[in-house]
């Protein structure tokens, strides 16, 4: 069968008047159910509440648009209440119950991106809610509900019965919802759009990386993120990733060229990516990126936490290691062609500027 890598858009799983949640189908997107990875994104509008839930997936969530309120509860510790913008990301281990809430008038959009291998179907993520319509108290006898947390009958009946929403709900604008706590934020949230480069190359590109270091819940949810972004006309350089990390990308902004390259020098794709697609890139197929004028930006979590790329043009190259010798008899050209290939790129750069 012909491997599809073409770019995908998600697909409406629920919503209301508070909002929607999306994901992106293994059906449609085989390599998400092969390489247990799962997508999804939830887009807020003003006054709606994704119900507390949790997952049975590892998570990074970033945040694509708007600013709103997140409540997340590690196992056995207290609330955190935090303040989310756009650029913000969030580690989000499975099994940690969250809630998200916007109250502004703009909508709030989360793009989140995991691991599926620990969950009930590979692909996809399986949410378990609190509360609402398909939470947890519906599936209770009153009995169990009543015996657990000391009520009556009366009171059980009105908890498990009065939210008739499904996961996402609009609360009532006079309802006053928590607000963020100082230092909540701190060793949860990494804001990708304010924090120190990991790489700056001047009119080609930016990225940084979300690590144990600038992330502490990186280590537990056992994959690695970043967020690039490439100036106008520039180039991402070919690379692969060396460690076998499948690389599951989400087109944040801009748009661009796409190629990328498999087993026996195969192209196996070549497209047009704006801003909305999700494609992902095969264990060691070699991939490159080129933005048009308005530049391109997009977020990925590779499936493992300290990724090692290798990169194919620039002064760091595996080309540039090669004694010309080999790489004469490799290409079979002559000298002066093997030295024209050798010493065009000398910097180490791994995105590029325009031609002059």
């Amino acid at each position: 069968m012909e491997l599809d890598l073409s770019p995908r858009l998600p697909k409406k799983v629920y919503g209301g008047d508070g909002g929607s949640y999306f994901a992106w189908c293994s059906e449609e997107l085989p390599m998400l159910r092969d390489g247990n990875i799962g997508a999804a994104k939830l887009a807020l509008e003003k006054y709606g509440l994704a119900l507390p839930r949790y997952s049975d997936s590892s998570k990074v969530a970033y945040v694509l648009q708007g600013s709103g309120t997140a409540g997340i509860v590690l196992p056995e510790k207290e609330e955190k209440v935090i303040e989310i913008k756009k650029g913000d990301s969030i580690a989000i281990p499975f099994g940690v119950v969250t809630w998200w809430f916007n109250n502004e008038d703009a909508e709030l959009v989360i793009l989140f991106l995991g691991e599926t291998h620990k969950g009930h179907k590979a692909g996809e993520f399986t949410e378990f809610y609190l509360t609402g319509s398909n939470g947890i108290f519906t599936g209770f006898s009153t009995e169990f509900v009543g015996r657990a947390w000391d009520l009556d009958e009366t009171t059980v009946k009105k908890l498990v019965g009065s939210q008739t929403g499904n996961g996402i709900v609009k609360v009532d604008g006079s309802l006053k919802m928590p607000s963020p706590r100082k230092g909540d934020r701190e060793g949860f949230v990494l804001n990708c759009l304010e924090a120190p480069l990991d790489v700056d190359i001047k009119d080609g590109g930016r990225v940084v990386v979300l690590n144990t270091k600038n992330l502490p819940l990186v280590g537990e949810v056992g994959f690695g993120a970043d967020l690039v972004r490439i100036d106008g006309h520039s180039m991402c350089s070919p690379g692969f990733s060396c460690d076998s990390a499948l690389q599951v990308t989400y087109i944040v902004g801009g748009s661009g060229r796409v190629q990328v390259v498999g087993a026996d020098g195969k192209r196996v794709l070549e497209t047009h990516v704006k801003a909305g697609a999700l494609f992902i890139v095969p264990r060691f197929f070699v991939v490159s990126k080129i933005a048009d004028s308005d530049g391109l930006s997009w977020f990925s979590i590779v499936t493992t936490p300290d990724p090692i790329f290798t990169h194919l043009a620039g002064k760091t190259s595996a080309w540039k290691a090669l004694s010309s010798e080999v790489l004469q008899a490799a290409f079979k050209v002559a000298p002066e062609v093997e030295k024209a290939f050798r010493s065009k790129r000398t910097s180490d750069a791994i995105f590029f500027p325009p031609p002059n």
